[in-house]
């Protein structure tokens, strides 16, 4: 990398949790000088700072040290209050580049509040998990103009193999909702297809022996049945409460559309049973909805 690119740009991160970690330690050893926050847990904002990023002792502070600002958070009331906090110190020409899950209304809310203090924003949610983070080898979905895409992606290009510029502001995070439809979907019906084949006396290894492979098969697949038939809770992390979330975004932004969302709805549904019925929602959804369907099941 270019190393005048890589100093043009200060970048905060605000996020720097199981996906955010790998993101801004990649940002930062690509040569971009980088202040994160500390929020609930302290060892990835140690790590950050032993590999030579500076902590802020504040929302404020970190927004007054960037020119381009990370985000990666779970909902969009989190991002919401966070770029409320950091918004009296947000300087024109300043970038947010939010890789959360969010609501697209939200998005197009908060970019249009930024806009007269001449601060742009673009969403550039991702795809991979915390592995993928940790290798630089996420995929970000971005929505924003041609003009911030061509100051974002070189920062981007740190942690993400692949870029891929969508369109308008909020085209990110619609496709990332559509793109978690699929994943979350393929969840609630590979667990409720488990459980159906245990009841029927079918176990995992007899279902895993004819669908691994075949048309059915994918990569999603293989991470989901890294639980079922190994036992291994690290395969896929993503929590229940998550799960729901995501899937009432989509509903959200499918009723603002005047669209009928079938099986989204029960996609959604699937995940509210499991979070109101099984446990706190902080739960890995994998293990978790499958247990759950399973016990309904009388298993």
């Amino acid at each position: 990398m270019n190393s005048s690119a890589a100093t043009s740009e200060k970048v905060g991160f605000v996020g720097a949790g199981l996906m955010g970690h790998g993101m801004a330690k990649n940002i930062l050893e690509n040569g971009y000088a980088l202040t994160t926050i500390a929020h609930r847990n302290r060892e990835p904002i140690d790590d950050l700072v032993s590999r030579g990023a500076t902590e802020a002792g504040s929302l404020a502070d970190l927004a007054a040290a960037s020119t381009m600002i990370f985000i990666c958070l779970t909902d969009s009331n989190a991002i919401e209050a966070v770029v409320s906090q950091m918004k009296p110190a947000l300087a024109s020409g300043t970038i947010i580049v939010d890789c959360s899950t969010a609501n697209p209304a939200s998005t197009e809310r908060l970019a249009a509040e930024l806009a007269p203090l001449g601060v742009d924003y673009a969403d550039a949610p991702l795809g991979g998990t915390p592995r993928e983070a940790e290798a630089g080898q996420l995929q970000a979905m971005v929505g924003c103009s041609e003009e911030v895409f061509a100051r974002v992606e070189p920062v981007l290009a740190a942690c993400a193999a692949k870029i891929v510029h969508l369109g308008k502001l909020g085209d990110g995070h619609r496709m990332k909702l559509v793109n978690n439809f699929l994943s979350l979907g393929y969840g609630a019906l590979y667990a409720e297809a488990l459980a159906l084949a245990r009841k029927v006396g079918l176990s995992v290894e007899t279902f895993d022996s004819v669908i691994r492979g075949s048309r059915m098969d994918c990569g999603f697949y293989q991470t989901f049945m890294g639980y079922a038939l190994e036992g291994n809770r690290e395969a896929h992390k993503f929590t229940l409460s998550n799960a729901y979330k995501d899937m009432k975004y989509v509903e959200s932004m499918a009723n603002d559309a005047r669209f009928v969302t079938a099986m989204a709805s029960a996609v959604k549904n699937s995940y509210a049973l499991s979070v109101t019925n099984g446990g706190d929602g902080n739960e890995d959804y994998v293990p978790h909805l499958t247990d759950f369907i399973g016990r309904a099941n009388g298993l």
